[in-house]
């Protein structure tokens, strides 16, 4: 960072305060004195107030502001989306990003001048937020909220953007792919992440303080809490490569997603079905009843079982803290509210994700970048020195390639018998792959399978279930990859090229 001038000459200001005049909760007001009494020389920053649609005191506003700041209009509703629209309309070689149910004390402006000629090493820098409460609530809600703000800025190694009061350089904000409206809030962890990938640095700098205004609403803890998760589960349903998305932690309930569509587990079922109508051999009886048992839950309810018993958590907790609230102790409102927003969390996560599977976004799976979906799997592991998932005897997974005629690869190694004697049995959209379309080799299924208008089907298999050396599993493919490639047909100029994925 270059060093901060005393006074500006007249060119380019320091800093672009940028100031969302959404959720500004009754504070706006405040905010705005705590700006206009800094005591810095008012050459050096600019203040850009950016306005929603449905701000309702427009003419206040613009009276209130004057020639004191630049007023920005934009369609856009939400405090990210705000911010990131006023960067664009910014001046300032580094751009300072609040919230309009924050002040600043009056010093924060000369504090950060000091800041940026102490740490050129920091490409941004957070400052303290110190809460301010009028209910028992908004104690209890501050007081989860500051410990999980002191987290990110002492001891966590890159969460650190805090959009109450954060000052990057703009260079190093555009560089970084700046703030994403459609994120929501989770927008600052991806920000944060993408700093940290590329090697920038972000500080924390107590001593600027800023006043925050925690509202003590349970409404409003839950559209925020719901704004983060559907930011969240859109990033990952995006699965983007861009740096720092490798530092972002996957939640469970996105990891095990599959476990819980329907779809998958009808066709493994199907499978089942119909390899038992066929006449097909089970060793034992009680193996063909626990694979009913194991599919027919999961293909009839899908994830309903899994919401419906985080929907009551989450009401039961609401209750109680609804309740606590108004005789309870400090310290159980406190328990209760963070045990609240951990179920409606883990609710709005299956609900998220139970919404995106109705209009599927491809996400390639471990198995390979045409796999976007799998269920009947086990874990990764390592045996010989090859890596490979087992799976269940019943499997299915979602494929993703271009219309038409396919080569489908399936690398297993035998490592219970030779891939002839085991006997597995296809299916493709439920029907069931004609044997003369599929090649036994030595370590792989060799498929020929049309696939529809579409481009995405599910696959399925079953073989009879067997069980290791001391394993309790009961196991059917090894699988260490699934390759698709599109088979060359007369004038195809550009044919499908092979994707290699890795087990």
């Amino acid at each position: 960072m270059q060093d901060a001038p005393a006074r500006n000459d007249g060119g380019t200001p320091l800093f672009s305060i940028i100031i969302p005049l959404e959720y500004h909760r009754g504070q706006w007001e405040q905010s705005w004195l705590g700006w206009t009494s800094q005591t810095a020389d008012k050459s050096l920053y600019e203040i850009i107030l950016v306005v929603p649609p449905d701000f309702k005191t427009r003419e206040e506003l613009e009276a209130l502001a004057a020639d004191k700041a630049r007023i920005e209009f934009t369609e856009s509703e939400h405090d990210i989306g705000l911010c990131a629209f006023g960067a664009t309309k910014a001046r300032g070689r580094h751009l300072f990003f609040t919230e309009s149910h924050c002040w600043p004390e009056p010093n924060v402006i000369e504090l950060c001048i000091r800041a940026i000629e102490a740490h050129p090493d920091w490409a941004g820098f957070s400052c303290h937020s110190v809460p301010i409460c009028h209910n028992r609530l908004s104690v209890a809600e501050a007081a989860m909220y500051q410990a999980d703000i002191e987290f990110g800025m002492k001891q966590h190694p890159w969460r650190k953007v805090l959009d109450q009061c954060f000052v990057t350089r703009r260079d190093v904000y555009w560089e970084c792919g700046g703030l994403r409206e459609e994120l929501g809030h989770f927008a600052e962890w991806v920000l944060a992440a993408a700093y940290h990938a590329r090697g920038y640095a972000i500080g924390y700098l107590e001593e600027a303080r800023f006043h925050h205004y925690y509202i003590g609403e349970i409404g409003e803890l839950k559209t925020f809490t719901l704004d983060f998760v559907q930011g969240e589960i859109r990033y990952l349903g995006e699965a983007r490569r861009d740096p720092g998305s490798e530092l972002l932690d996957v939640p469970v309930e996105w990891s095990e997603r599959d476990k819980r569509d329907a779809s998958l587990a009808r066709h493994a079922l199907n499978a089942l079905l119909r390899y038992s109508l066929a006449g097909r051999g089970w060793k034992r009886p009680d193996e063909k009843l626990r694979a009913f048992r194991r599919w027919v839950a999961p293909a009839l309810l899908g994830d309903l079982p899994a919401r419906v018993s985080a929907r009551l958590a989450a009401l039961g907790a609401r209750a109680v803290l609804s309740l606590l609230t108004i005789v309870g102790a400090s310290n159980a409102i406190e328990r209760w509210l963070r045990r609240y927003i951990a179920s409606l969390i883990r609710l709005q996560r299956l609900d998220c994700i139970h919404r995106l599977r109705q209009v599927p976004i491809p996400t390639a799976g471990p198995l390979g970048e045409h796999v976007i979906a799998q269920v009947g799997f086990h874990e990764m592991e390592v045996s010989a020195g090859r890596t490979f998932r087992w799976s269940e005897p019943q499997a299915a997974l979602r494929i993703s390639g271009r219309p038409g005629r396919n080569t489908v690869c399936i690398r297993s190694p035998a490592l219970r018998a030779s891939l002839e004697r085991i006997g597995a049995y296809f299916y493709l959209d439920g029907a069931r792959v004609d044997p003369a379309a599929i090649v036994i080799g030595r370590d792989s299924y060799t498929l020929e399978l049309d696939l529809p208008s579409s481009g995405t089907a599910i696959l399925a298999w079953i073989c009879p279930p067997f069980s290791g050396s001391g394993d309790a599993r009961h196991l059917g493919l090894a699988v260490m990859s699934i390759d698709l490639e599109r088979k060359r047909e007369p004038g195809d100029a550009n044919p499908f090229p092979a994707a290699v994925a890795t087990g």
